[in-house]
Formats: structure tokens, C-alpha cells, sequence
């Protein structure tokens, strides 16, 4: 016989009901009306005090603009790319991404790029792009940004989205001092390959269709490998560091979540660092 579930306030009183923030039974005299469901008077009582504030499904902060982070990104890479076009390839040259030394044994060996000691490369990499004729870079690359990057924004918060894009960043430019350290690599595409991760990470949390954005990052991987002039060593390190970063954004238990969440970007941060040492050290050594 199934035990009777009784109110939490008065155990002699039966009921069905629970409290939608902490799930504890409640009976009609407890019951608050809330946006959605019911509370408890202890729930609205703490709520009260600590004037809590709406949260996302990953715990970030509802903002009035869910999309800031996401329009300044996009502003910064267009305000980089109006210099490019006022100063020309300098730009990409001083900020764009590469390790490389001279042969080995020669008295005057120089090095140049994050191989010279330039670490704000592999940042800065990530919002240059190319010049004209090929506006299709960043023009690509903003509206995968928008389309992409503004609903990330909105479920996981401001901090987190912008955590997110800039680990996943380094995560890209780490794989690219490993794999290919002589190339001159710039574009926002492995931060935006991470928020492709993310993306997915999310849609698989909820149980949603996982069709579409399978078939969307299917599609990117296919240019990556078929159209000419492109990292897919950037897209790969950002793929994977986004959705590492990404697992433990969605993932992590609620009585744990900020330890979990910025531990896990943490982590990524400290690895695609760590990796970018190893690989500099491999170039100058």
C-alpha cells in the first residue's frame, strides 16, 4: 500500500501538491500561487529576503537585453575589421595567430609571433578576418554569431555565454599552435565552433530533436574540409573546448552548479593554456 504523502507544515493533513522550488508537499492552507504552480510560505519567505532575482536554466541571471554580450561581440569584430580596411593587412599580420622560428643552430635566430613571446595573439586572432574581396569571412561569421550566439545568451546568462565564447576561442587557437604553428590563422570561427558544441550540448539536455543541429554542424564540418583557406584545426579545438565547456554548464547538479559550471571553464581555460605552452616550447625549442 503507497504510504500517504502528507503536508510538510501539518503531517495530518493529505495532500498531492508540491512546492515548485523545493518540491516539498504542501497543503492548501501552505499553498502560495506563484507564476507557475504553486510555493511554499518558506520558499516565498526566502525569496522575499534575498530579493532573488529569475535565473536561467543554467543559473545565469535574466537580463532585460539577453542579447548585449552577443551585439558587443559583434561590434568589436566589425570595429576590427573597419581598422583592417583603413590600415590594410598590417592588422591581420600584428594580430592574427602564428608561432615560427628560424632553423635551429644559427647564431641570429629570430622568432616571431607568439613564438617571440606575442601571447595576446591568441586572443586577438579571433576577431580579425579577411579583407575584400572576401567579405563572405566575416560576414559569415557575424550571422552565425547572431544566429547562434543570441539564444546561447539567452539560456545561459551573460558571464556564462561570454565564458563560453572566449575559452572556446583559446581552445581553437590552442590547437592551432599545435597543429599547425606556421600558418598565420585568424577569424572568430573557433569560438563560433564552440558555440556550435554548446548548441548541441543543450538540444540534447532537453531532449529535443537533435536533427537539425546535426545536420547544421554537419554541414560547417563538410566547408571546413572543402573550402580552401580554412583552420579546421581552429574548428576542431573550438568544438571541443565549447563543449566541454558546455557539459558543465548544462550538467552540473543544482546544489553544486557555480563550483561545477566555473570549475569545468576553468579547467578547459587552464588546458588550452597549458597545451599552447607545450607548443610554443615545441617551436622555439
Amino acid at each position: 500500500m503507497d504510504q500517504a504523502v502528507c503536508c510538510y507544515r501539518h503531517p495530518d493533513r493529505e495532500t498531492g501538491i508540491r512546492c515548485t522550488r523545493c518540491e516539498r508537499p504542501i497543503c492548501p492552507e501552505c499553498m502560495i500561487s506563484a507564476s507557475v504552480g504553486f510555493q511554499c510560505p518558506d520558499c516565498v519567505r526566502q525569496g522575499a529576503s534575498a530579493h532573488t532575482r529569475h535565473r536561467t536554466i543554467a543559473g545565469g541571471v535574466v537580463a532585460r537585453d539577453p542579447f548585449l554580450v552577443t551585439k558587443i561581440l559583434i561590434a568589436l569584430n566589425v570595429a576590427v575589421y573597419a581598422l583592417e580596411l583603413a590600415v590594410g593587412r598590417r592588422i591581420a599580420d600584428d594580430l592574427g595567430l602564428g608561432a615560427v622560428c628560424g632553423p635551429k643552430g644559427f647564431p641570429d635566430r629570430q622568432c616571431a609571433g607568439v613564438a617571440d613571446g606575442e601571447w595576446y595573439r591568441i586572443i586577438t586572432s579571433a576577431f580579425v578576418h579577411d579583407l575584400p574581396p572576401n567579405f563572405t569571412h566575416i560576414l559569415f561569421n557575424m550571422l552565425t554569431l547572431w544566429w547562434i550566439g543570441g539564444p546561447l545568451e539567452r539560456v545561459l546568462g551573460r558571464s556564462r555565454y561570454l565564458a563560453l565564447y572566449l575559452v572556446s576561442a583559446l581552445a581553437g587557437s590552442a590547437a592551432v599552435l599545435l597543429l599547425a604553428p606556421h600558418s598565420l590563422t585568424f577569424g572568430a570561427s573557433g569560438a563560433l565552433y564552440g558555440l556550435f558544441g554548446a548548441t548541441a550540448v543543450f538540444v540534447r539536455r532537453l531532449n529535443y530533436d537533435m536533427r537539425p543541429i546535426l545536420i547544421l554542424l554537419g554541414l560547417n564540418i563538410l566547408f571546413t574540409f572543402t573550402w580552401p583557406h580554412v583552420s579546421w584545426q581552429a574548428h576542431l579545438g573550438g568544438l571541443v573546448g565549447g563543449t566541454a565547456v558546455a557539459v558543465g554548464m548544462f550538467y552540473a547538479p543544482r546544489e553544486r552548479r557555480n563550483a561545477v559550471q566555473w570549475g569545468t571553464t576553468a579547467g578547459v581555460l587552464a588546458l588550452s593554456l597549458v597545451l599552447s605552452v607545450i607548443a610554443v616550447a615545441q617551436v622555439t625549442s
